[in-house]
């Protein structure tokens, strides 16, 4: 497994609003745009700058969620997508309603970056931040549209970069978590996999790491007969088995590959027809989202990509690695 590229800046575009972002992030889940979105974005924006003249590399994204507002029926329990009527097809017919899931945002987008020009010249670095800002504006966001905020003039609003070498690496980074308040960020947990198939074997040792993940995409109640019969104690005897674990949630972390890459051209209908082919499915892990506060390094909340075509995986990772102190905070809301 690869670990985080260095860099030597973070850009941070804060307080962005996004409207109609994908809410569908794979064919399982949905509620938030899938990390993989974001990469994608990142990787755009880089070739964006290219083109302007600017001497950029983004190495690994990172998001910061503040708000959010999934486009659902008001339903109290089952709720559904609020689809919209597509515009007729090429044949003048009315196109088929295909299920769009939708979500308002409000984001940071935090981009490790690398720059020999910045290094020359710092005098340079607000400038090129604010250009990034500019491009970013008339892209999309997994999908979603950039709203304009009605007073662009505010401090909250205005893009940023800080160095992230030197003796003042910590510092920096101290004061940057601190402007991201309220707001929640995704880690990875891969590791939550393994724990619970541990804890799954001890009652069946055939359950699989499909069962372990599907255990961890919700909530298991079970009931456990109280010694004393009183409200209270049957109240009590519910338990669950997501305690200490936060606001963790399923996730996909990117694509592994159904069989060999194909030549270019080779596919038919595919995108792309200068560029090999390969038929893939989505790869699902768990995630967490943890208050910004709680980072100690920037590296804890940045996604990179990870790609190993000769076995087929194609997926972004996160070095997030919980601490004692970490897990005794999760306990403590228990």
């Amino acid at each position: 497994m690869s670990a985080c590229p260095s860099f030597d800046y973070l850009m941070v575009l804060p307080h962005l609003r996004v409207q109609n972002a994908n809410a569908v992030s794979s064919p399982l889940t949905h509620g938030f745009p899938s990390m993989t979105a974001f990469l994608g974005l990142m990787w755009a924006l880089e070739r964006r700058c290219r083109a302007a003249g600017l001497d950029l590399a983004f190495r690994a994204v990172g998001v910061v969620c503040h708000d959010h507002q999934e486009q659902v029926s008001d339903d109290w329990f089952v709720k559904s997508f609020r689809l919209t009527r597509n515009p007729i097809d090429k044949q003048g017919k009315t196109a088929a309603i295909v299920e769009e899931g939708r979500i308002h945002l409000e984001l940071s987008l935090v981009f490790a970056v690398e720059s020999e020009r910045w290094l020359r010249d710092p005098d340079a670095r607000q400038a090129d931040t604010g250009t990034v800002a500019e491009l970013v504006s008339q892209m999309r966001v997994a999908g979603g549209t950039i709203v304009p905020p009605e007073n662009p003039a505010w401090h909250r609003y205005q893009p940023h970069s800080v160095p992230m070498h030197g003796e003042e690496r910590w510092e920096s980074f101290r004061k940057l978590r601190m402007r991201w308040l309220p707001g929640f960020t995704l880690v990875s947990r891969d590791e939550l996999i393994d724990t619970r198939l541990a804890e799954l074997h001890e009652d069946d040792t055939e359950a699989t790491r499909l069962d372990a993940w599907l255990s961890l995409c919700r909530i298991n109640w079970r009931y456990e007969t109280p010694e004393k019969d009183t409200a209270q104690a049957r109240r009590d005897a519910w338990k669950h088995d997501r305690a200490g674990l936060g606001w963790v949630v399923p996730i996909p972390v990117g694509y592994g590959a159904l069989g060999e890459v194909h030549p270019a051209g080779a596919v038919a209908n595919a995108r792309d027809a200068s560029t090999p082919f390969r038929f893939v499915e989505s790869l699902y892990s768990v995630g967490q989202w943890i208050s910004p506060h709680r980072l100690h390094d920037p590296q804890q909340m940045l996604w990179y990509a990870d790609s190993q075509p000769d076995n087929g995986l194609y997926r972004c990772r996160n070095d997030f690695q919980p601490t004692p102190e970490f897990d005794l905070f999760e306990a403590s809301f228990d």
